[in-house]
């Protein structure tokens, strides 16, 4: 399908280009995006992550639920993310102990300097894993720039209207 990503009705509202739509329309896209944020009731870390992955995934799963981004639908996304991190991290550790280049000498004795393709395929496993954790964190809302583009649901607070809101407000 071409053309733009159909945007949440917050973000319109919060550019002040809503004008264009109607009070029916506004209902109907507020009700639509309240059905489609899903439950919150059964969030528990999946058993296949280790005790350490475990409590992290709680820490940034009470982060993503005080933000109102996070449901059930969610968790597998977020289990992904830390076992990806938990591999990138470890791999980081290991390229760090390995050179990228090693010195060989031959049968006349002379030295030389060759490229370590033992480092040439970490480095590619990392690029891999960086990518795999860039996007999870993406999706889930864990970078700046994913969180700009997401909608933070606001709480349901009525602003005290003017005196000329009560007067005109539904014109």
């Amino acid at each position: 399908m071409a053309g733009r990503p159909k945007q949440p009705l917050s973000v319109i509202q919060g550019k002040g280009k809503s004008n264009h739509l109607t009070k029916n329309v506004i209902k109907e896209r507020e009700k639509q995006e309240n059905m489609i944020r899903g439950n919150t009731d059964n969030i528990e870390a999946p058993s296949y992550l280790t005790k350490k992955q475990q409590e992290e995934f709680y820490k940034i799963a009470e982060e993503l639920l005080r933000l109102k981004i996070f449901s059930n639908l969610d968790v597998d996304g977020l289990a992904r993310y830390i076992d990806s991190r938990e591999m990138y991290i470890s791999l980081l550790k290991e390229i760090k102990k390995v050179k990228a280049t090693e010195v060989i000498e031959n049968e006349k004795g002379m030295k030389r300097v060759i490229h370590n393709e033992s480092y040439n395929k970490l480095l590619r496993s990392k690029n891999i894993l960086f990518n795999e954790c860039k996007a999870a964190a993406g999706d889930l809302g864990l970078s700046i720039t994913s969180r700009l583009k997401l909608v933070i649901p606001q709480d349901d607070k009525k602003e005290e209207k003017s005196e000329f809101d009560k007067k005109f407000g539904d014109v």
